[in-house]
């Protein structure tokens, strides 16, 4: 085919021609580029600060929400503190909380690796793009987006709970959909896994608390003898009468029959203002009399009464009520002293307001009485045999059995030598030394206990040396 023949063909099927017959260069029309490369980094970049901020926010409101104590933050409602109360809302269906919070988390996390993925893969393959962005976007995250803020969220609690509420509380509107869907469906998950919604439980317990006043004592934030009182106000919900009252060796009473000068001199020999008065013997108490109402009847020159005509009558517990209902009964019905009895009605003993008193804030002992329990060295102490095996446990540090038969360390004795002692005999108890000091006929009034060298141990047997 000729040059000729060829241009008649192109001309024929339209190709342009130019006037020496050449065909002449097409331009190809191309889509106008109206967003450059510059700018679409540019706005990714923008997005994942944006994104960084929000994971931010979500993982210092996760950590300081559920760090602020409430009764801090009920402090704060109360001063009128700004953002306060929604943070109060927001705290009250802590589940909800928690949804909120992971939910918003997650979606500006997905979303970073998402874009940071797309913008890398202008520059590099897909492959390239995607380890990239999974590694980075991780790192940053970390940094940026869990630890940094999660620190700053952890030293800063108050003041950064008061100033994210608000966000936060629109957050949770912005995602109202999902935190339903999110939050039926956890509760699902949980009832069919057999979980329980913890979130929603008080976050300290009992025992936290009993770690943080042992924390505080070590730091010197707290002193001994207030660590033994609030101790003690722990385990004042736990005691009961029997552990408490004077037994009924140590009750001092009166007949009935007794005249009011016979009552009143029985007081004043014993030291007390108020005693027991009964019918026959101690199993029939019938009342208290007081020191004063005897005073005064004596006064009237009412001699002649006796004293069941001078009593007021009082409650009969059992050994095994809790003191702190015993305690709300006695203040409401403004009696000072009970009779303990057990489950045949005999009388255990007695139990006063002091007796009650005296479980938290320790023993209040009179000019003549001996402290319970005398530390005499690093390892040895002196104790009264009344003084009960838990509060031995607390001055020493071999711990004796507890719960069983026996409550005072007077008890423990008997139980293990099974019968009287005498002054000077020695007990042995995994190497603890206990030497009977002193004794009475029918009990012991006092032991000294040693403490082994920390080598010596033999097995918690109890064996008995004899006399010293």
């Amino acid at each position: 085919m000729t040059a000729s023949e060829r241009c008649i063909m192109m001309a024929e099927i339209g190709f342009p021609l130019s006037a020496n017959g050449d065909i002449r260069q097409l331009a190809v029309e191309t889509p106008v580029q109206t967003v450059s490369t510059d700018v679409v980094t540019a706005a990714g970049i923008g997005a994942l600060v944006v994104l960084l901020l929000l994971s931010a926010f979500f993982s210092s409101s996760e950590i300081a929400m559920f760090s602020l104590a409430r009764h801090r933050l009920e402090a704060l409602i109360q001063d009128g503190v700004d953002g306060a109360t929604t943070a109060a809302e927001l705290k009250d269906d802590p589940h909800r909380l928690l949804v909120t919070i992971l939910v918003g988390n997650n979606l500006v996390n997905i979303a970073m690796s998402s874009v940071a993925t797309a913008l890398l893969a202008i520059y590099l393959t897909q492959g390239e793009a995607v380890l990239a962005a999974t590694f980075g976007v991780t790192a940053v995250v970390l940094l940026f987006g869990e630890s940094a803020p999660k620190s700053y969220a952890i030293e800063n609690t108050e003041s950064w709970v008061l100033t994210i509420a608000r966000p936060l509380k629109w957050s949770e509107y912005a995602l109202y959909p999902l935190v339903i869907v999110f939050d039926r469906l956890t509760r699902v998950v949980n009832r069919l896994t057999g979980g329980g919604t913890t979130v929603e439980s008080s976050y300290v317990t009992r025992e936290e608390i009993r770690e943080m006043i042992q924390t505080g004592e070590n730091e010197g934030v707290i002193g001994a003898d207030e660590r033994e009182m609030l101790r003690r106000v722990f385990r004042f919900t736990d005691t009961i009468a029997k552990e408490v009252m004077t037994p009924r060796l140590d009750v001092t009473a009166i007949p009935g029959t007794a005249t009011v000068d016979e009552a009143i001199d029985a007081c004043i020999e014993n030291g007390h203002t108020r005693v027991p008065v009964y019918k026959s013997d101690l199993d029939t108490i019938i009342g208290i009399v007081e020191l004063g109402e005897l005073i005064q009847r004596r006064d009237e020159a009412d001699t002649a009464s006796t004293a069941a005509e001078c009593c007021a009558s009082t409650l009969h517990v059992p050994e095994s009520k809790h003191v702190d209902e015993l305690f709300r009964e006695m203040r409401d019905e403004r009696i000072q002293q009970v009779v303990v009895v057990d489950e045949f009605g005999t009388t255990e003993g007695i139990i006063t307001t002091e007796d009650i008193v005296e479980t938290v804030v320790g023993e209040i002992l009179d000019e003549e009485e001996a402290e319970p329990i005398e530390v005499v060295d690093d390892r040895t102490v002196r104790v009264a045999g009344s003084v009960t095996i838990e509060a031995v446990n607390d001055a020493v540090s071999v711990d004796f059995p507890e719960g069983e038969e026996f409550e005072t360390i007077a008890g423990f004795v008997f139980n293990r030598t099974g019968r009287l002692v005498d002054p000077g005999e020695t007990l042995v108890y995994d190497g603890v030394e206990l030497t009977m000091e002193s004794t009475s006929k029918t009990r012991i009034e006092r032991v000294r206990i040693t403490e082994p060298e920390p080598s010596i141990a033999n097995g918690g047997s109890a064996t008995v040396l004899g006399k010293q």
